[in-house]
């Protein structure tokens, strides 16, 4: 089986010969066996491109635009057909090829026919699984762990926060006690002395002291 893609080598068209351009490039990317016919140069390839272009594939105005792809006569589709393959991951069923084994298409064709996974995959699960098998319990329950240890850690180091600013509190409070008892020493009652008797009787004027006073 040959892929046939009908192009127009004369086009006037930008929007044509970049469509042609993806569809022929990437055919060679993916190494597909391919013939290009144009239909500018030849006209029997003009003729049978428009004869075998199915009439629901045909546009509005009946006359269908390169590319037109083909599998020997099997029509494959248009350029819109052949990018939605593409995106969907499926331009070997689009062109009636059997996928290249390990490619993401025949995964999903193994899965879709058969609902198997390819042995390919399977293989490389198994190995996933051993692996997981072969690590040591105490690698396990770490794996398990680390949001405790951590919300233990953070914990710890509150605690110590609150502590440290505790025993700064106190020491900024202590300094101060101590210099106001320094500032204030402790004065010593005076002892009140006593009054004597003498210094309370008066003692009395003398007669001469008044006649001194008068004279």
């Amino acid at each position: 089986m040959v892929i046939k893609v009908f192009i127009a080598s004369q086009s006037g068209s930008t929007a044509i010969k970049k469509k042609q351009q993806d569809v022929l490039g990437f055919l060679e990317a993916n190494k597909i066996d391919f013939k290009e016919l144009d239909i500018a140069a030849n006209e029997d390839n003009r003729k049978w491109m428009r004869e075998n272009v199915p009439g629901e594939k045909r546009p509005q105005n009946g006359i269908p635009l390169p590319p037109q792809i083909f599998n020997d006569e099997l029509y494959c589709g248009d350029f819109e057909a052949f990018f939605n393959a593409k995106e969907d991951n499926g331009v070997y069923a689009f062109l009636g090829l059997d996928p290249p084994p390990g490619s993401k298409e025949a995964h999903q064709a193994a899965i879709i026919q058969n609902g198997e996974v390819p042995e390919n995959d399977q293989a490389d699960g198994n190995e996933l699984s051993i692996a997981a098998e072969d690590q040591p319990e105490e690698n396990i329950d770490m794996l398990h762990t680390p949001f405790e240890q951590s919300t233990d850690i953070n914990e710890n180091i509150g605690e110590n926060e609150a502590d440290k600013h505790e025993e700064s509190v106190h020491q900024t409070i202590e300094p101060e006690e101590t210099t106001k008892e320094e500032k204030e020493p402790e004065v010593e009652d005076e002892e009140e002395q006593p009054v004597t008797e003498e210094e309370d009787e008066e003692q009395p004027v003398t007669e001469e002291e008044d006649e001194v006073d008068e004279s």
